[in-house]
């Protein structure tokens, strides 16, 4: 899904637009024991309730794609037959009135995923009449051709809201008002069936993990059946270590410079563009980066093995998961330096008298704790 389909279907959650007539729920202690489930008719919420479970079930598509919203590709094997997608299936097709559907999936989540508070189990199924959109997009409303018919489902912690005196309007001043148990944004996530090109595609799903750290790999499995990518965090963090690890001693400045800069337009101009798929970056179009700063051979083919072993030989990334494209920063033991990306230019390292310097080109002002300093400019001596 790209960032307008995803748009396209988070505009629908709420009371006034989506075909959601019931938010199904199972409550889960902090040992993984059902508390309680149960069915709220959307229709006999109040605006109040409804408009808070709407935007729980809204954040699971929130987020950066690659980062916080992670498709999820089902085997073709999978699909024709396999119990995680026949379950989902099922769920879809039911409308979540399965009990025993909505129990096994409930099952599945207590048992891949541990939280220190209580937590919610949030499920709702929506079917929407895709209205026809023209090539000059336009969207008509009479044409639609396809219902869409898609289940949501949020993960969402339950804390403790901390001590607090409230005002007791009878009695016209404060009282101890004790704690409450107060639901929490989502933590996890997803959506099934992906909606891809405005159309239902059952091959794939669309995971939400609120932290772009952890995937919740052992919760992936257990829903899906399938191995999920790399932590955005951790592809950052393995893609700097296989550069300093594969390039070893041609490692340089001017290197990272370049790769940065490469992946840095490459993200300007894809947003430009207004390209709604993502824009993703192979291991190819790293090497060619590698290679227009001369680094040798052998230490572009290392990176190429190493690259397969970490991330997949058919891997490709998202850039903006492997650098921060606001901002070019230099770090030493003692000292930081953080740069506009833009400018990385003004940055060389030099060697003098056998020590190594990080040189700044410091023609424009200059501000030390937020006072502009002079450099003096070495006298001229003449003979």
């Amino acid at each position: 899904m790209n960032e307008k389909e995803i748009g396209e279907i988070r505009r629908r959650v709420r009371r006034d637009r989506s075909n959601m007539t019931a938010i199904y729920g199972c409550y889960v202690s902090a040992k993984n024991e059902i508390i309680t489930e149960f069915s709220e008719s959307v229709g006999l919420m109040s605006e109040n309730e409804a408009e808070r479970y709407f935007g729980i079930m809204k954040r699971v598509l929130s987020g950066g794609l690659g980062k916080n919203l992670i498709d999820i590709t089902f085997r073709t094997a999978q699909v024709a037959d396999s119990p995680e997608h026949k379950l989902l299936m099922d769920l879809r097709s039911t409308g979540l009135k399965d009990a025993d559907a909505r129990q096994k999936l409930y099952e599945k989540i207590i048992n891949s995923v541990s939280f220190e508070d209580n937590y919610l189990i949030l499920l709702g199924c929506d079917s929407y009449d895709v209205p026809f959109r023209s090539k000059d997009g336009e969207t008509q409303n009479d044409g639609s051709n396809e219902t869409y018919t898609y289940i949501l489902c949020a993960i969402c912690p339950v804390k403790l809201s901390k001590p607090s005196l409230r005002y007791i309007a009878e009695d016209k001043t404060f009282h101890d008002g004790g704690v409450a148990q107060v639901l929490s944004a989502p933590e996890m996530g997803f959506l099934f069936p992906a909606f891809d090109s405005r159309s239902t595609n059952i091959y794939n799903a669309l995971y939400y993990t609120k932290s772009p750290k952890d995937n919740h790999e052992e919760l992936v499995n257990s829903l899906f059946n399938v191995k999920p990518p790399m932590a955005a965090a951790s592809q950052k963090t393995a893609f700097e270590a296989l550069l300093s690890t594969t390039l070893a001693e041609e490692c340089s400045l001017e290197v990272v410079q370049t790769v940065h800069d490469q992946l840095r337009q490459a993200i300007d101009m894809h947003k430009e563009s207004r390209i709604p798929d993502p824009l993703l970056i192979s291991k190819e179009q790293v090497k060619e980066a590698l290679t227009s700063c001369a680094v040798p051979e052998k230490n572009i083919a290392k990176f190429g093995v190493e690259y397969d072993e970490t991330f997949g030989s058919e891997a490709v990334l998202h850039p903006k998961n492997i650098i921060n494209n606001r901002k070019f920063e230099i770090n030493t033991p003692d000292v930081s330096i953080k740069v506009n990306p833009e400018r990385s230019d003004l940055i060389e390292t030099r060697v003098i008298g056998g020590v190594k310097y990080i040189m700044i080109c410091a023609d424009e002002n200059v501000e030390v704790n937020g006072v502009n300093i002079h450099i003096p400019t070495p006298e001229t001596t003449t003979v």
